[in-house]
C-alpha cells in the first residue's frame, strides 16, 4: 500500500460493526477526516472518493479499537526504575500494534512510568495507545500485592490523603485504592481480607471527591465491595466475592464492575483453549496460587454472571500480562462465562470508553468520534476469537499497523 498522502481517508467493502447497532453494516464505507470519522454509509450508499486515501477492505470487518481497563506494568526484579519504565513503553506498543489495543486503565505502576509514557504517547513522541494513568495504588502497610512493586504502604487518614495528594501531583487521572487482599499473593493476603479502617476509608474517598478524582477500588470480598460504592467509588475491580446486595447497589449507583476474570480463571486446571493453556504454560504459577484461583473461581463466576443479567455497568479489564495477549484472553473468558460475544466486545469498547469518560469521542464508529479502529478478517460476534485475525490497526484515523499478507511495515 502506497503512503496516505491525503487529509481523507476512505475505508470501503467493510462488514462495519459499529458497537451501536445489533448487526453489522454489510457493504458499509467509513470516511475519515483529519483522524475524525465524518460519515458511516451502508451498501447502498457511495462514498465521495476524491481527494481521498482508499483502502478497499474486501470484506473484511471494521470496528472500533479495543481497551483493557486494568492493567500493570511487569514488575522485574533487580531491574532498574529506567529499564522498566522502558520495557513497559515496549508492552504497551506492542498491544497497539499487536493486537489493536488502542487505550488502557493502568491500575497501579511503579514511578509514575505510566505517567510518562500517556504524556509522551499524547505528544506523538511515540505512536502507542492511549493511557489512562493511576500512579502507584495505594493500600496498607501489609496489604496487598506488595511484591509487585506498584504499591504505596498507607496508614492513618493522613497517610492515605498524603499519598493520594502525591498522586494527583504527578499527573495522574483516577485514584487506586487497594481495600481488600487478593488471589495472587503471600500467604496472609487474602481476597476475603478488608485492610483499611474505617476512618481511613472515608478520608480516603473524601479527598478523591473533593479533588474531583475517580476511584478505582480493588474490593473482593461483599463488605469492602458495599463500603466502597457507598462512599462513590467509580469503579469496583474484581468483585470475586459479592452478595445481591452488591450487585443491587452497583446497579442503583451506577458504579462501574471491571471482573477481571483471568485472575481466577487462567490455572492448568481450567484453560481450556491453545491460547489459555499456551498462556498458563507460559506463566508457570505455583501450585499454591494455582489452588487459590481455582478455589475462586465458581464463585468469582456467579457473581460475574449475576451482575451482567442485572444489566450493571460492565467494562473490561484483564489484570494480566504481556498487553498483546491480555484483552483478548478476557474476552474469550466473558463468552466462555455466558457473555454473547456482543456483550463481551461492547466492554472492551463502547463501555471501556464510558468507564474512562470519554465515550462522547470513542469507543464507537459514529460520525464525529475519533477513528481508532482495528479490521479484522473474521466475524467476531461470530466468534470472539476471531478477534486474533487482526489486519490493520489506526489511531486517530492513522494506519500504524497493517499485517495484511505482503504489507510493508507501517512507520
Amino acid at each position: 500500500m502506497s503512503a496516505m498522502t491525503n487529509d481523507r481517508l476512505v475505508l470501503t467493502n467493510a462488514n462495519v460493526i459499529d458497537c451501536v447497532g445489533e448487526r453489522p453494516i454489510v457493504g458499509g464505507s467509513v470516511v475519515i477526516e483529519r483522524g475524525r470519522i465524518g460519515e458511516v454509509l451502508d451498501g447502498s450508499r457511495s462514498p465521495d472518493l476524491r481527494h481521498a486515501d482508499v483502502i478497499d477492505l474486501d470484506g473484511m470487518y471494521l470496528l472500533p479499537g479495543l481497551w483493557d481497563v486494568h492493567i500493570h506494568p511487569d514488575y522485574l526484579a533487580g531491574v532498574s526504575a529506567v529499564d522498566q519504565t522502558i520495557a513497559f513503553g515496549h508492552r504497551l506498543m506492542e498491544a497497539l500494534t499487536e493486537a489493536g489495543v488502542v487505550a488502557v486503565r493502568c491500575a497501579g505502576a511503579a514511578h509514575f512510568m505510566d505517567v510518562a509514557w500517556k504524556r509522551a504517547f499524547d505528544a506523538g513522541q511515540y505512536v502507542g495507545p492511549r493511557v489512562f494513568a493511576a500512579g502507584h495504588f495505594l493500600t496498607t502497610t501489609g496489604g496487598h500485592f506488595l511484591t509487585s512493586g506498584h504499591a504505596l504502604e498507607c496508614d492513618g487518614p493522613y497517610g492515605f490523603v498524603r499519598a493520594i495528594r502525591e498522586q494527583i501531583k504527578n499527573g495522574v487521572d483516577h485514584i487506586k485504592l487497594n481495600l481488600t487482599g487478593g488471589i495472587m499473593g503471600p500467604p496472609w493476603d487474602r481476597h476475603w481480607h478488608s485492610f483499611l479502617l474505617d476512618d481511613e476509608l472515608e478520608a480516603a474517598f473524601a479527598i478523591c471527591r473533593a479533588r474531583g478524582f475517580p476511584v478505582m477500588a480493588h474490593a473482593t470480598n461483599p463488605a469492602a465491595v458495599k463500603a466502597a460504592v457507598r462512599l462513590g467509588a467509580h469503579s469496583i475491580e474484581h468483585g470475586y466475592m459479592m452478595d445481591a446486595e452488591c450487585v443491587d447497589q452497583l446497579r442503583e449507583r451506577d458504579s462501574w464492575y471491571v471482573p477481571t476474570l483471568a485472575i481466577s480463571h487462567l490455572t492448568p486446571e481450567q484453560a481450556s483453549d491453545p491460547w489459555e493453556k499456551r498462556w498458563v504454560e507460559q506463566r508457570n504459577l505455583s501450585v499454591d496460587l494455582c489452588e487459590r484461583a481455582d478455589k475462586a473461581a465458581a464463585e468469582h463466576r456467579e457473581w460475574f454472571q449475576r451482575a451482567l443479567a442485572a444489566g450493571v455497568r460492565m467494562a473490561l479489564g484483564s489484570d494480566i500480562r504481556p498487553l498483546k495477549e491480555a484483552a483478548l484472553l478476557e474476552l474469550g473468558l466473558w463468552v466462555k462465562d455466558g457473555a454473547t460475544p456482543r456483550q463481551a466486545l461492547l466492554a472492551a469498547t463502547r463501555d471501556a470508553a464510558g468507564l474512562c469518560g470519554v465515550g462522547a469521542a470513542l469507543g464507537t464508529i459514529e460520525p464525529g468520534k475519533l477513528a481508532d479502529l482495528i479490521v479484522v478478517a473474521a466475524d467476531p460476534l461470530q466468534d470472539i476469537t476471531n478477534l486474533r485475525t487482526l489486519r490493520l490497526v489506526f489511531k486517530e484515523g492513522r494506519l500504524v499497523a497493517d499485517h495484511r499478507a505482503g504489507a510493508r511495515q507501517v512507520d
